[in-house]
Formats: structure tokens, C-alpha cells, sequence
């Protein structure tokens, strides 16, 4: 059985919302989309390199999706994440999306938990880049193996967060690591209990 990995950028005070562009994600009038910016850090480049060379499938949200869609098709041939991505299959969580212009696509809908115990049987490693409408709902369904937490030195206030309305889960820490701007990875792993049993 496969493993499913979410890695998010988070505020200190749990906001996922619109990390990387100004008009990312303005619902709810957030105002503070690509608060990541100034956070930039080649190590930090280099960790998420590592991330995406590791997954061998994509499991994305809607938005998520177009965001990527736009850009990697066309990114620089020299970042090596660009012909991961392009070449790796893609699962795109939408009941609504029908024109999917990035190759390798698929348009998964329905049950989203039998979809993607059904994926973890044929992918080693599945990655999930923080969706506050896919992950909720696998947490619920026990379906996440390890969360990368880029915690970023900031507060942002009001915003979607990762983990709001989310079931008990015991995690184990196995990786935190500091950059020179602040940032600070947590990586986790789900601890496996007993169905019915509580940490």
C-alpha cells in the first residue's frame, strides 16, 4: 500500500490560504495572497525539489490544479521538478472541471476515500499540496500518512485553515529543520492505532 503525503505552507497561526500569489485565493476578501514570498530560501527550494522528485503520483484540489496548470506546462526545463511534474499522473478532486489541458490528468469525483484507497494500491507515493476541501476529507477517511508542515514566521489573522473540524489523530514527529528566514519544517508521520482505540 502506497503512502499519501500533504505538504503545505502554513502561517504560525494555521493559515494555508493563497501562499504563493497576490490573486491566488481572494475568497473570503483575504487579502494577503503570495505572503510566502519573502520567505524565499534556496535550501527551502531544494527540500521541496526533494518532495516532488519522491512522489510518483499528484493528488490535487480544483484550484490547486489550474494554479499548477498554468505554470509547470511551460516552466523552466532546467528546474528539475518542471519534467516531474509534466511526465507524473495527475488526479484532480472536481465534480465541476472538464477541460484538462495538463497531460497525465484525471478527473477523480465521487467517493473521494474509495478513490484514493484504490490509488495507494497502485502508487508508492501519492503527493498532496494542501487543499482545504481534498485533505480534510481523507483525514476523516484516515487516508494521510505524513504531513510537511513549511511553518512560516507570521500571522495572517483570518483565512482557510488545514485543519479546522478535523478528527483526533496521533502523529509522530520525525524531522524539523530551521532556514535562515524562519521558516520551520515539521515533518509527521501518522501513528497507526487499533480501530475504535484512542491515543
Amino acid at each position: 500500500m502506497g503512502r499519501l503525503v500533504v505538504t503545505a505552507f502554513m502561517s504560525v497561526d494555521g493559515v494555508v490560504q493563497a501562499p504563493g500569489l497576490p490573486d491566488e485565493d481572494p475568497d473570503g476578501g483575504f487579502t494577503f495572497g503570495g505572503w510566502t514570498q519573502p520567505y524565499a530560501d534556496p535550501a527551502l527550494t531544494r527540500l521541496i525539489t526533494r518532495s516532488v522528485l519522491a512522489a510518483d503520483a499528484l493528488l490535487l484540489g480544483r484550484r490547486t490544479y489550474e494554479l499548477f496548470a498554468n505554470y509547470w506546462p511551460t516552466a523552466d526545463p532546467a528546474d528539475p521538478r518542471t519534467a516531474r511534474l509534466n511526465e507524473q499522473p495527475k488526479y484532480v478532486a472536481s465534480s465541476t472541471l472538464t477541460h484538462l489541458r495538463w497531460n497525465n490528468t484525471t478527473r477523480v469525483e465521487g467517493n473521494l476515500a474509495a478513490v484514493v484507497t484504490d490509488l495507494k494500491t497502485r502508487h508508492s507515493e501519492i503527493g498532496l499540496w494542501g487543499s482545504t476541501t481534498v485533505v480534510p476529507q481523507l483525514l476523516h477517511a484516515d487516508l494521510v500518512d505524513e504531513f510537511v508542515l513549511l511553518v512560516h514566521p507570521l500571522l495572517l489573522g483570518p483565512g482557510k485553515r488545514l485543519f479546522d473540524s478535523t478528527p483526533h489523530l496521533p502523529l509522530h514527529l520525525t524531522e524539523t529543520t530551521t532556514y535562515a528566514t524562519g521558516v520551520a519544517l515539521h515533518t509527521y508521520q501518522r501513528i497507526p492505532t487499533v480501530k475504535g482505540e484512542t491515543a
